[in-house]
């Protein structure tokens, strides 16, 4: 069979005609889609939310967020760790937090309970977005569905402790 230059074969079915996952769909433009993020992200900043590849890869992308000024956030720069498959726009990235935090809706391992990236999302969402809804959500939890459910239960109750909380967290290591 003879392919067209700069084409990749369809993945070849496995047993019972179920596409073998070892052999990566054509994800060309998927890689058109993250590097055109890229460059809008790093052509509009200042907003308190970065992102970049983590290395080689333009699936593997390390991002930060900015505390937003006035909440119990304000100071803290925290890292995030987001990952692409070949399925984005169309799937979310799987983002976590790479910094410790204490927060109603982020658990002891940095997952995130937020509904754009689960069964709200959207691919005109963008790494941009994904952000800077993350950046949102730490200054305005939804306590309805923590996985926190200690900081879920200290919001908007305790303020002192649970400023003293954000703080320690943010300054240990966070759990593997």
């Amino acid at each position: 069979m003879n392919n067209m230059a700069g084409t990749r074969p369809a993945a070849s079915p496995g047993k019972a005609g179920v596409p073998d996952a070892s052999r990566p769909l054509d994800t060309g433009a998927v890689t058109k889609r993250l590097q055109q993020e890229l460059m809008s992200l790093m052509a509009g900043g200042g907003d308190g939310v970065s992102a970049f590849p983590a290395g080689d890869s333009l699936f593997d992308w390390v991002g930060t967020i900015s505390g937003a000024e006035g909440t119990a956030y304000e100071g803290c720069t925290f890292r995030l760790s987001l990952k692409f498959t070949s399925e984005y726009p169309f799937k979310p990235p799987t983002v976590r937090f790479e910094t410790a935090c204490f927060h109603p809706n982020v658990d002891t391992y940095g997952n995130i309970c937020l509904d754009i990236l689960k069964d709200k999302w959207s691919a005109a969402y963008s790494v941009k977005t994904i952000l800077q809804s993350i950046q949102s959500l730490l200054a305005d939890p939804n306590v309805d569905s923590p996985l926190n459910v200690h900081a879920a239960k200290l919001w908007g109750v305790n303020d002192a402790e649970y400023r003293a909380l954000v703080q320690k967290t943010y300054n240990q290591p966070r759990a593997s």
